[in-house]
């Protein structure tokens, strides 16, 4: 069918960009670089303003009341921590941290990845009303860090971007504990206990075999999501909450599946190997049937991998755009240079490109040294330096973080500041280094093939020399 001009110019380019791996990290990068131009422009005063603007819901006595920055981070980003969840899920279902052995390896690897740059922080601001901050340089931002490494493409192996997936996970996770123990104010138990009796609502319509998606958006927003907001309890522990809630299984299985669609397969043939007088009654038959099709592919679908597939779209282009380009946007004045050597820059950037790196390396080399797990199939120590420095680039989950941590603009602008000066350089250095090692092992691959065709091909003259025919 011949493609028109639309199709051509417009909707094929955005649905290629939109298929590529990087297009996420990419999106992110323009949204801070277009935040921070327009923070630094004659709109800088109304781009301030216009995330202090209040908003409301609710009903009657139970109403939210939060400025359109707070409905960004606790109200749109909930969508991405449920996401989040979501991945985290199926990761212990049926990835990377399906066996515990297989788990072990990542789990201890984001550990050594938090805790050395909340140490680092927590050095440079002991004491300080800017402690508060060490859970800053805790997190990794997954989209970040896998875009840097898919822009590497084949040249490394697979098995690495699992790894990064994996610890980015785990980081996550870490982080919304973080955020749940400690960047938590004052608790209503009331609206806790009401929470909690949605959770059990919707843990119980997963044992009973529920698995319409539209039931669990309704619980879990309108009530788990709702009631945990109204707790003061923060709102991306209602979100992982509800994805660990949601099913897993399908409605059929596979084999089943398989016999329903051959049997329509059928059907659908004999309705156009069928003379009949009524073209469009055919017409129509056929494509209720077709219909069928795509109710057996949900049922044949479990309700986790519907619901992950739907809105990873709307996560990764929209709501962590939006995010990024309302919470990036730093004004620089005369102060600007020296709050890159405030304590709390200082305690972010070297928290997240020595911490983040010593952490996650010294971890992984302990795990492999006691033989408690090995490093995955392909990967070398040189790859796990280099993801060392992938795992620093913290923008997301740092300045979600930052958000939480401080109320004083000194601090937020500080802390910003050194968010993406950390950020930035972490990507660099991440890409050009893996971008180096990867050409040095695929050069050396090379060599040893040649070198071992040489020495086969010498052995067989030096058999001819010794035993002529």
């Amino acid at each position: 069918m011949k493609k028109s001009s639309l199709d051509t110019y417009l909707l094929l380019p955005i649905k290629s960009f939109i298929n590529k791996q990087t297009s996420v990290g990419i999106l992110i990068i323009i949204s801070a670089i277009l935040a921070m131009i327009v923070a630094n422009s004659p709109l800088a005063e109304i781009y301030h303003n216009i995330w202090k603007q209040e908003l409301y819901i609710g009903y009657n006595n139970a109403v939210l009341n939060k400025t359109i920055l707070h409905w960004i981070n606790d109200g749109l980003m909930s969508i991405f921590f449920f996401m989040v969840g979501l991945e985290l899920k199926k990761e212990i279902m049926s990835g990377e941290l399906s066996s515990f052995r297989k788990a072990l390896l990542p789990i201890f690897a984001a550990i050594g990845g938090m805790i050395f740059p909340a140490l680092i922080f927590f050095f440079f601001n002991f004491g300080l009303d800017s402690f508060n901050g060490w859970g800053i340089p805790m997190a990794t931002d997954i989209a970040f860090a896998l875009g840097v490494l898919y822009l590497l493409g084949n040249k490394v192996p697979l098995s690495l971007k699992i790894f990064l997936t994996a610890i980015a996970v785990i980081d996550d996770l870490g982080a919304i504990l973080v955020v749940a123990f400690f960047y938590t104010s004052e608790i209503m138990m009331n609206n806790l206990a009401m929470g909690g009796v949605f959770l059990m609502v919707l843990v119980f319509a997963n044992f009973i075999g529920i698995r319409n998606p539209v039931f669990y958006a309704i619980a879990g927003i309108g009530g788990l999501w709702m009631a945990i907001m109204l707790s003061g309890v923060h709102a991306t522990i209602a979100a992982v909450l509800a994805a660990f809630a949601i099913p897993t299984s399908k409605k059929i299985n596979t084999p089943l599946f398989l016999r329903k669609v051959k049997m329509l397969s059928y059907k659908i043939k004999q309705k156009l190997n069928a003379t009949s007088s009524s073209k469009n009654k055919t017409e129509d038959e056929i494509t209720l049937l077709i219909e069928k099709f795509s109710l057996l592919t949900q049922d044949a679908t479990p309700p986790l991998q519907r619901l992950e597939s739907g809105l990873h779209s709307l996560v990764s282009f929209i709501i962590l755009p939006i995010f990024a380009f309302a919470n990036a946007g730093v004004t620089l004045d005369s102060n600007s240079f020296d709050y890159i050597f405030s304590d709390v820059a200082i305690g972010i950037i070297l928290g997240l490109l020595i911490g983040k790196f010593f952490g996650i390396v010294l971890f992984t080399k302990l795990m492999v040294f006691f033989k408690i797990s090995k490093l995955p199939p392909n990967v070398k120590w040189k790859h796990v330096y280099g993801i060392g420095f992938l795992a620093a680039m913290g923008f997301t989950m740092s300045l979600f973080i930052t958000e939480l941590a401080f109320e004083n603009e000194v601090l937020l602008t500080q802390a910003k500041i050194g968010i993406l000066s950390a950020s930035v350089i972490a990507g660099l250095i991440g890409y050009i280094y893996l971008r180096f090692i990867s050409r040095k092992i695929i050069n050396e691959s090379i060599s040893a093939k040649g070198l071992k065709t040489t020495n086969l091909e010498f052995g067989r003259k030096e058999n001819i020399i010794k035993n002529p025919a």
